[in-house]
């Protein structure tokens, strides 16, 4: 067995602390296994494992080799990857999560579909927080502060949420001209699906430290729903500026209290770390990155 093969078969059984398990994935015996970390033990004059009749366990000196190993075996995967990849068309099933409400997506996908036929999307519109590997995702979209999860990301851009109403009802009700004068109007909030929770608007903290009160006059989980509901005067939504960016150039919305508002979020795509790039992930995260913020 050449040294890289002995390296792999090291990093199985410290993966797996066990010969059994190791020769079954080899087809070859135990103590075939057995042998040949031996060897390998020989070969660097350093004992790899504490071995007993019942339990084996790395020594100091193997989880040092051990981060090498791996560190090794993965330049040699990638490297593989690259080569056989360099060529290659994307092609195959792509299944992606997304955040629930489509319409800044709408157009990346539909030009992604035009210059790559031949990828199958499976696309999940959901808000929910998805196992990306669990679930059997290849990537996952979703915004806001990510805690370090293991998964590769990459920052798709930024947006501000931004308070809005119709001319209408700015008409009937007055426009708000700082942040406690929402107590006197209507106020369409929403609930996460996933938590619950309520969001709390981008306003400043009162001198409590607290969000500001405001009147639940709507509670509900759609997005389109407040959209509606704002358009036709019953009331202020807190939005994502890129989903009413049509029906703010167009003047069917407003937005208010501006200079309250100065936060920002970011949008991420995230994917396993594990894996590599391929040909059709890339094209899709590279599709993502030029037109979703574009």
């Amino acid at each position: 067995m050449d040294k890289l093969g002995s390296i792999g078969v090291f990093v199985r059984v410290a993966e797996r602390l066990g010969f059994s398990a190791v020769a079954r994935e080899l087809g070859v015996s135990p103590s075939a296994v057995g042998k040949a970390v031996a060897r390998l033990e020989e070969r660097l004059a350093v004992r790899l494992f504490h071995r007993s009749t019942r339990t084996l366990a790395l020594t100091a000196e193997g989880e040092k080799f051990l981060e090498r190993c791996r560190r090794i075996l993965s330049e040699v995967e990638a490297a593989e990857l690259e080569m056989s990849q360099a060529s290659e068309t994307p092609h195959g099933k792509l299944r992606i999560s997304l955040p629930r409400h489509s319409g800044l997506f709408e157009p990346v996908i539909a030009d992604f579909m035009r210059r790559y036929p031949t990828v199958e999307l499976d696309l999940d519109f959901s808000d929910r927080l998805v196992d990306v590997i669990g679930d059997g995702f290849d990537a996952a979209v979703r915004t806001g502060t990510l805690a370090d999860s293991g998964l590769k990301r990459r920052r798709l851009g930024k947006f501000r949420r931004v308070l809005v109403g119709s001319p209408a009802y700015f008409e009937a009700h007055g426009r708000p001209q700082q942040p406690v004068d929402l107590q006197a109007h209507v106020c369409l909030h929403y609930r996460f699906p996933s938590t619950g929770r309520l969001e709390q608007w981008p306003l400043p903290p009162t001198t409590d430290d607290d969000a500001p009160d405001l009147p639940h006059t709507l509670i509900c989980n759609s997005v389109e729903m407040r959209i509606h509901l704002a358009l036709h005067g019953q009331g202020i939504a807190c939005l994502p500026d890129f989903i009413v960016a049509e029906h703010l150039r167009a003047g069917r919305l407003q937005t208010v209290l501006d200079d309250c508002t100065g936060n920002s979020s970011a949008m991420w795509v995230l994917w396993p770390a594990s894996r590599d790039l391929s040909p059709k992930l890339r094209a899709f995260i590279d599709c993502l990155s030029a037109k979703a913020f574009g």
